[in-house]
This record gives structure tokens, sequence and C-alpha cells, in this order.
């Protein structure tokens, strides 16, 4: 899937909110160097500095969203024109004629439930704006297919090979085992409702209203499944798979390594536990790397410093990229566990080979003027699944001894 993005000259308000998020880090170092200080001369920190560190912690999360906001709004593309392309099913939205859309020759064939699936150019808002909101499923590959499953053989590993001389005889080598793993989709419904105003005003973008109200509802669904769901009527989420410590994992399981204290980080090398982590891939996996998290681990992670006194958090040094640590990017996650005993709250490791999110072609809308009049209902839907598909490519951090 193409990461590729236009680089364009940031905004004034953008260049702003950089200023603040940097200005805020450096507020919150100073503050931090003397909770640290406070901490080695007494024997426990002064309750109005540690105030002030988690003042001005909330205020550099605060920043950090405000930035990550306006940086997916400057690189959001333009998809006016698509609205030349479906005036016809504009016009199904305001009316509900299905007549517009076979005038226009869009694809008006009716699903199972009644409704119509929606023309490619509003399935493409839909899943645009998805991506700027979803964490997994923008670090992650994505798939498009039209069957319910999509199946993919991969190889699970030993494959041998060997030497021999220019005229020697070359010996049969054991082959690769391959793994044929399947994606089930399942079925993620929304159902905005419109006003009658809405519906009324011509100046409003209706294909664009519809795509920004699915947004939130479906990128909170499906970035919940893939961190912690099931797979039964959802994709499975990566915390989902059987684990085991790393160097004894097998295929289907995904290693972990110990942060060596039940519940937190070690308090005297705290960063070591993230040192083990990022080793614990093989190199062609750290190769692209990235931390998963939720903001309660970063807001831990942002006061720990290395052995010459450098913090190994850093922030973003420019719009549309992320914050880093120890030199790796950090994707926040909402839906990863808190820090806790025995939990797995932090990943590691390449996404984009680890994890795979399938799409299947086609979004359905169905078009309710009668459940809750005056209000017109848009039921909403697409079929998404996800798994992982490379166990090596992804460890994870247990918070145990």
């Amino acid at each position: 899937m193409s990461r590729e993005t236009k680089m364009a000259v940031p905004s004034a308000e953008t260049r702003a909110a950089m200023a603040d998020m940097l200005a805020a880090f450096e507020h919150f170092k100073q503050a931090n160097d003397q909770r640290l200080d406070a901490l080695e001369s007494k024997t426990g920190a002064d309750p109005l500095i540690t105030e002030k560190v988690n003042r001005i912690d909330a205020a550099l999360d605060e920043a950090k969203s405000r930035l990550d906001r306006l940086s997916r709004e400057a690189a959001r593309p333009d998809l006016s024109g698509a609205s030349i392309k479906s005036a016809g099913w504009g016009d199904f939205l305001r009316t509900g004629s299905a007549l517009a859309l076979d005038q226009k020759a869009l694809s008006g064939q009716s699903g199972a439930t009644g409704g119509h699936v929606a023309p490619a150019e509003l399935e493409t808002r839909i899943e645009r704006l998805i991506r700027e909101v979803s964490p997994i499923r923008s670090i992650a590959t994505v798939k498009q297919t039209t069957s319910h499953t999509f199946r993919k053989p991969v190889s699970a590993g030993g494959a041998t090979g060997a030497w021999a001389a220019e005229t020697a005889s070359r010996p049969e080598t054991d082959a690769s085992a391959l793994e044929l793993l399947e994606f089930p989709t399942a079925e993620l419904y929304a159902m905005p409702a419109a006003t009658p105003a809405i519906l009324d005003d011509a100046l409003v973008d209706l294909e664009q209203w519809l795509a920004e109200e699915v947004r939130d509802v479906f990128a909170e669904a499906e970035g919940r499944a893939f961190v912690l769901g099931d797979g039964v009527n959802k994709p499975r989420g990566f915390l989902d798979y059987e684990v085991a410590a790393v160097g004894s994992e097998s295929w289907g399981k995904l290693g972990f390594v110990a942060a060596g204290v039940s519940g937190g980080f070690s308090a005297s090398d705290p960063a070591d536990a993230l040192i083990d982590l990022i080793y614990a891939p093989k190199r062609s996996y750290r190769a692209k790397g990235r931390f998963v998290m939720n903001r309660a681990t970063v807001s831990a992670v942002r006061k720990f410093k290395d052995a010459d006194g450098q913090y190994i958090w850093q922030p973003a040094q420019s719009a549309g990229q992320s914050a880093s640590l120890m030199g790796y990017p950090v994707t926040e996650a909402e839906d990863m566990p808190d820090i806790g005993a025995n939990s797995f709250s932090i990943a590691f490791g390449d996404f984009e080979r680890g994890y795979l999110v399938v799409d299947r072609q086609g979004v359905q809308v169905l078009r309710d003027p009668y459940s809750a009049k005056p209000y017109v209902l848009f039921y909403t839907t697409r079929r998404v699944g996800g798994g992982v598909q490379d166990f090596d490519a992804i460890k994870l951090l247990k918070f145990a001894a």
C-alpha cells in the first residue's frame, strides 16, 4: 500500500502548534529533572514538583494531539472532484430516489439489507478518513478482496540450503513449511442521522458528511479489534494470539520479553526492558520497527533517560512525523492495555510485515427515512478483517518479573 504523500509547506497554525509542542517538552524536561533531583536528595519526590510534571505532561499530550490533527488535515487529499463524478449518488442521499443512480450509471445494485452499493469515490473517502485516525491500520499492510475470506499462504520456516562443489551432486534440501492463513471479514456498521435542514441545504456535501460521520465509529471499532479482537465476528487482534517467551516461541505465537518487575519498570534501569524489546525481533524487522502503546504508557516512558542523561522519548521534529522512543517511531493506540501486573502494554516490531488488514470491496448504504422521523438514518456497512501474518515481526513487553 502506498504511503507516499506530497510535501507541503506547513501552515502558520501548524508551525505554531509545532512550536508549542517543542516548548512544552522543554518545560517538561526541566520540571522532570527537578523531580529526579528531589528523588535523589530526599526520601520522596516533592508533591508540588510531581504535580507540575503531570500538568506539563498533560499539556504536552494536548499540544501533540493538536499538531496531529492539523497534520492530518494538511495531508488530506482534495476529493472535491468526487462529488462531480457521483452527483447521482448525492441526489439519492438527499431524496432517496434510486432513479438518479440509474441515470448516472452508478453502482445501484441492492444489497442483502436492501441498501445500495456506494460509488467508488465515497468508498475512497471513507477509507482515507478512517486511515487518518485508525492507528493500527495506518502502520499495517492493507489488502482488498472481493470475497468474504482472504487466504494467504505463508512460509513458517524450515527451508535449508547446502554448499556444493562445481561438479558435485546436489542432494535435496528441506523445503519451507507452508501455512495457509485465513482472514475472514466481518460486517462493521454505523448509522448516522441527518436532519431535514442538512438534506435541504444544497451547499452541504452529503457524501463528505456521511464519510466523516462514519469515520470515527468505524475507526474506533476496528482499532479496538485490531488490538484486542477475538476473531469472532470481528478481526483478530494481535494481543489475542498465544504468547511465549522470546526464544521458545513457535509458529502461531508471539514472543515476549519480561520487564523484570511485575506491574511496572525497574526503578534503577527502566530503559533496559525497552532495549531488550528492541532486540527481540531479528535485524530485518528492526529496520522498520516501531513501538505501539497507549497514551498513559507514553506518559510513563517519557520520563526515562539513558545512561548519558538524555531523554529517550523525543517529540516529532516536523509536522506529520511521529514522536520517537530510542530512535524508533511511536504509534499511540488507546486500546493497548495500561501498565499492570502481567500486562502486555508495549509492542514493538515491523507492523507492516506483521499485521494484515483486509477490506472487502464495497460500502453499502441503506437510506431509512421512517424509523426515526423526522430524521433520516443512513445505515452504512463495510466488511473488515485482520490478523497477524508474520509472527516473527511483532514482539511484546510483559510487565512481569
